[in-house]
């Protein structure tokens, strides 16, 4: 699959990764907030993930076809449960720590994946190489989301899709504006904006929205969008 190659290997702490994209102080900033999160960062979201992520993921994930898809932000592998069983499926992360539980998790429940230590923002895989790229909950924390968001683009073949489980600001004055309030502690607690525009910042990296399903007013979102 490109220059994803699995790792069965992977250590339980992996090297650090390289910064790139724009801004490395930054995106070395992000991921060394989720690297201190990743040993917790299961059971700090598991009533969320029960009563409503895990049925976002499962709607995402049906939407998903092949045969080569990459995902993005894979973090500790929630999504794992959720890949199609005919679909060859690469997913890479910045964080290292939360790459590291990703493995321990691949191993112990044999999931068919090739995982690798990759920044959203600078792909390290050939252009127009992937079907499908698939992400949840991943571009309120890459530190240049229409960066990524472009190389998202560039690694779809021709009339390849993004299917992005996302939240992002509200519309509603009063909720937006708390969004824009809050959103400075947020990034600085978890590494995840809430008040981006997620669906503009597609549109803004030459993607064409092909669909856009609201799954918690509109917040929360799932969005199919065609290079």
């Amino acid at each position: 699959m490109g220059d994803v190659k699995e790792d069965t290997t992977m250590k339980a702490e992996p090297p650090v990764l390289e910064a790139g994209g724009l801004d490395p102080r930054t995106t070395a900033t992000i991921q060394g907030r989720y690297n201190r999160q990743a040993r917790f960062f299961d059971l700090t979201e598991a009533l969320m993930e029960r009563l409503l992520m895990r049925r976002w993921r499962r709607r995402q994930w049906s939407m998903v076809s092949g045969p080569r898809v990459l995902e993005v932000g894979v973090g500790t592998g929630k999504n794992f449960p959720h890949y199609p069983s005919d679909v060859q499926v690469a997913a890479v992360d910045f964080s290292p720590k939360m790459l590291a539980r990703a493995v321990g998790k691949a191993r112990k429940k044999s999931v068919p994946v090739s995982l690798g230590l990759m920044d959203a923002q600078s792909l390290a895989v050939p252009e127009a190489c992937f079907d499908r790229v698939v992400s949840s909950f991943v571009f309120c924390s890459v530190p240049d989301p229409v960066l990524g968001l472009r190389e998202v683009r560039r690694v779809l073949r021709p009339g390849g899709r993004a299917i992005l489980l996302e939240h992002m600001r509200s519309r509603n004055r009063v909720l937006g504006w708390l969004m824009d309030r809050l959103n400075g502690l947020c990034v600085r607690m978890s590494g995840a904006n809430i008040s981006r525009d997620t669906v503009a910042n597609v549109e803004r990296a030459g993607l064409r929205v092909v669909s856009v399903q609201h799954l918690l007013g509109d917040v929360v979102k799932l969005i199919e969008a065609e290079r």
